[in-house]
């Protein structure tokens, strides 16, 4: 076993490769001539199941990641500061059939389960893009596993791809999914696209999940406009959907913000979702202005949902301020 890790490594590009395949019987091909036809070859090739891998430039994300498991508590391991410019794809087959599909991070260690494993090197990513569309849909594959690995491309392809999969038209599991990849992978383009879609797209569902979209989005655009249709969207829905996702939020605006929407929304649950987002907060920011909206909100239902956030949060402050009503 420890041969064939070695060999494995040594086939590999450093940057491309897993850090640590274990339990795995490794066979290397190319798909130098084509990605699909050498992984048609592989899906019916015997013994099965067996996994097939290979590595492609990555967005990076650190939603990419690993699985750890360890029955004793965390153990010796590389702290790894940045996310990687590569993933690992990776399908499981078995019955001449793809059973299921991930991407990972090529710092994880990957523990095959002792079946066959095909590595396939020289893969063109916008080849792997193309392949993964084939996937999305297929009733014997889960959606999330094709779009996500899909998202993960850092090759212009996968912008169009996902375009397709947001379209009306497409089921309604997959069109949500893809826009909710639009905003956790696709930087500013998966911003302006989520944008478009907020303000153009007819079924309300779907302008209500680019919103929440927003809110996995690491551009500055993303917080920009979340806090745009807090304040002045008139679809309430909307408004609702906005102020619940800034409370996941860092940023220095979003207390005021989130008062702002107290004081002057006309929508009793848009109030309601701007209380629990101060609660949810980090480092208690929105303790102060739950105490202010106690003492001066005549909305009896906010007033109470206020009191129950702070009463929760254990806060110092909060505790402070029951005393002195109590006296």
């Amino acid at each position: 076993m420890k041969r064939a890790l070695w060999l494995l490594g040594l086939a590999l590009p450093l940057a491309a490769q897993p850090k640590l395949l274990i339990n795995a019987k490794p066979d290397l091909q190319s798909a130098a001539a084509g990605l699909e036809p050498a992984f048609r070859s592989l899906l019916n090739a015997q013994p099965q199941p067996a996994w097939i891998g290979y590595s492609v430039p990555a967005v990076r994300t650190y939603g990419l990641g690993c699985e750890y498991v360890n029955s004793n508590g965390p153990g010796a391991g590389v702290m790894h500061l940045e996310p990687p410019d590569h993933a690992i794809v990776l399908f499981r087959v078995a019955n001449n059939a793809i059973e299921r599909i991930r991407a990972v991070s090529p710092n994880c260690e990957i523990d095959a389960g002792d079946v066959p494993f095909h590595w396939l090197n020289e893969v063109q990513p916008a080849q792997s893009v193309t392949l993964l569309a084939n996937f999305v849909g297929q009733t014997s594959i889960p959606v999330n596993s094709a779009l996500s690995a899909l998202a993960m491309h850092s090759d212009p392809t996968a912008d169009a791809a996902l375009d397709r999969f947001i379209v009306a038209g497409q089921p309604e599991t997959i069109r949500m999914r893809a826009i909710s990849l639009m905003g956790s992978t696709r930087g500013k383009r998966g911003v302006d696209v989520l944008k478009s879609l907020i303000a153009s797209d007819p079924d309300e569902r779907v302008r209500e999940r680019a919103v929440n979209a927003l809110a996995s989005s690491k551009e500055p655009e993303a917080t920009d406009l979340l806090i745009s249709i807090a304040r002045t969207d008139p679809n309430s829905r909307l408004r609702s959907q906005a102020v619940s996702d800034l409370g996941h939020k860092s940023n220095p605006n979003v207390v005021t913000v989130l008062t702002t929407v107290l004081q002057n929304d006309s929508d009793t649950n848009v109030k309601r979702r701007a209380v629990s987002a101060l609660a949810s907060l980090p480092d208690g920011q929105g303790i102060p202005p739950l105490i202010e909206l106690v003492k001066t909100t005549k909305n009896a239902d906010v007033r109470k949902q206020a009191m129950t956030s702070l009463e929760h949060s254990r806060d110092p402050r909060a505790l402070a301020f029951f005393e002195q009503v109590l006296r």
